[in-house]
């Protein structure tokens, strides 16, 4: 598979042979849609608490005598049947939304992605991406030289100036290949891959 490489102005100068191990694979739509998904439900918290009928503040007194009124009986008001009583099955905060995905199965949902977004042209490749001031207008001006304004950026190693740069940039993220996640690969319309990355993801998934 080969990929654009792009000069400071975001014009193709030449292109990059990638692995086909990892940019050739087929499309998986399930198994993409799956690692995606459990992504999701692994990084969602627990916080949504309900109160059962021992939880919920009410009295003891019985509402009304048990015979003779007409109305149905009735015990307590924190009956699940009334207005402000407990639930019956409610929801506790320590709830766990986590799926378990094989690390097999990661792999193979990353290199469907890497290899889907080379087919759509939203994978490019840069000699290198760092900044030798902590800037974020020289982050801003250098991938609006580029035309690139939602992307994220996967590098090698991201310094500390290459973070202070681009971490105010809204539609910009710059992480390591081992922290590529499959939501930000197909979140961002664009993706920037140095070549020592691309060796990086070659040891990791090839």
């Amino acid at each position: 598979m080969d990929l654009k490489l792009l000069n400071e102005q975001g014009q193709a100068a030449a292109t990059v042979s990638a692995p086909d191990t990892v940019f050739g694979r087929d499309f998986n739509e399930a198994l993409i849609h799956q690692i995606v998904v459990a992504y999701q439900a692994n990084a969602r918290m627990g916080n949504r608490a309900q109160k059962d009928r021992a939880e919920v503040k009410h009295s003891t007194k019985k509402p009304w005598r048990q015979k003779g009124t007409g109305r149905a009986r009735a015990g307590m008001t924190s009956s699940p049947v009334w207005r402000g009583g407990g639930r019956t099955f409610p929801n506790s905060p320590d709830e766990n939304f986590s799926q378990k995905v094989n690390k097999k199965m990661y792999r193979a949902g990353i290199r469907s992605i890497l290899s889907q977004l080379a087919r759509e042209d939203r994978i490019a490749v840069v000699e290198s991406f760092s900044f030798d001031t902590p800037k974020t207008k020289l982050a801003a001006s250098k991938l609006k030289a580029m035309g690139l304004d939602s992307v994220l950026v996967i590098t090698d190693v991201v310094d500390e100036n290459t973070y202070l740069a681009t971490r105010n940039l809204p539609h910009v993220a710059v992480v390591e290949p081992r922290y590529a996640d499959p939501l930000s690969l197909v979140h961002y319309k664009k993706v920037l891959i140095t070549k020592a990355a691309i060796a990086q993801f070659e040891e990791m998934l090839g």
